[in-house]
């Protein structure tokens, strides 16, 4: 999701020869983009804790209502073909319609209200390489990507007694990270000068069993170096370490303005 400056502007009042010249010089200097985001996302999936899980599930239209909005943020820099990005996301994710817990004693059947609070911090670090620089340009990449997890389950509820969580309420919080190695690659095809389409994918593994991301986006320079970014993402981990389970995906749409200089 991550868009970076791709082509050197020539002066239209040059020769040819010294445009070219002067594309090449560009190329060869550091270019560097700022670009904030806001993620709209819905969770979806199994979240478990010290050996107790249960299945969330928030809705699109549910987003305002038990899912906090995220914010993204994306630093790039390009010279050439390379190109770098730090990225850091923060999303709170809460869903108030679970339907069942499982646990160790048991799965038992919730007459009452089941919050699962998750607040994330994913930091990624990119390496690119441009492979196909013409109409529609081509980046591989190689990725780090660093999640952190606050989680909490609270549980208000009848059971059947001595089941599961004497007295009707428990809650259970714990904290969990772990770094991922991804690989993927971006694609940028314009469609004018001022609107292109992107398309983005990564996939790997190591702290989670697997991890991937899809990307689809349009961007429009509406005023030199500056650009309106929106598109869909969906981001998912299949996490579980010591009782902890991070089995979700996180989707929605998202907005943003990147920043040149």
């Amino acid at each position: 999701m991550r868009i970076y400056k791709v082509a050197a502007i020539g002066s239209l009042c040059l020769a040819a020869l010294a445009s070219g010249q002067a594309a090449a010089a560009e190329s060869d200097t550091w270019q560097f983009e700022v670009t904030p985001y806001l993620f709209g996302a819905r969770m979806d999936g199994t979240v478990g804790l010290r050996g107790y899980t249960t299945d969330v599930d928030a809705s699109f239209d549910e987003i305002l209502d038990h899912l906090d909005a995220g914010f993204m943020g994306l630093f790039s820099a390009r010279k050439g073909p390379w190109s770098f990005a730090l990225e850091g996301v923060y999303m709170k994710l809460e869903d108030g319609n679970s339907g069942g817990v499982t646990g160790p004693g048991g799965v038992v059947s919730i007459n009452g209200q089941l919050d699962a609070t998750a607040k994330m911090y994913v930091y990624q670090g990119t390496v690119g390489y441009r492979v196909l620089d013409q109409n529609t340009k081509v980046d591989v990449l190689g990725a780090l990507r660093y999640t952190e997890l606050d989680l909490d389950l609270d549980v208000t509820a009848q059971f059947t007694p001595g089941i599961l969580f004497p007295g009707g309420a428990r809650s259970v919080g714990g904290s969990e990270s772990w770094t991922d190695a991804v690989v993927g690659a971006r694609v940028l095809h314009p469609l004018s000068k001022q609107v292109s389409l992107l398309g983005y994918v990564d996939v790997g593994g190591g702290g989670s069993d697997l991890t991937y991301q899809l990307i689809a986006g349009v961007d429009w320079e509406f005023r030199k170096d500056f650009i309106a970014r929106i598109g869909y993402r969906y981001l998912y981990w299949d996490y579980e370490d010591n009782g902890t389970v991070w089995d979700i995906a996180a989707s929605g749409p998202y907005l943003g303005l990147g920043i040149r200089f």
